[in-house]
């Protein structure tokens, strides 16, 4: 059973998440011939204030 975790800043909307989920699903469906059921999708949203790039929290960031 494949599972697929992402992590990403928070902010996206419903829809972009659920696309996201369709589109990761068909694509490891593909890559490793598995049926949908099979795989399985995580989204973990992380706040702007709890992800750092090159030091500084993104909330900081322009």
């Amino acid at each position: 059973m494949p599972i697929v975790r992402i992590e990403l800043l928070e902010g996206r909307t419903a829809e972009q998440k659920e696309t996201l989920i369709h589109n990761i699903t068909k694509t490891v469906c593909d890559t490793l011939e598995v049926t949908p059921e099979r795989v399985r999708v995580l989204l973990f949203e992380v706040p702007p204030s709890h992800w750092g790039v090159a030091g500084t929290p993104m909330s900081r960031r322009p």
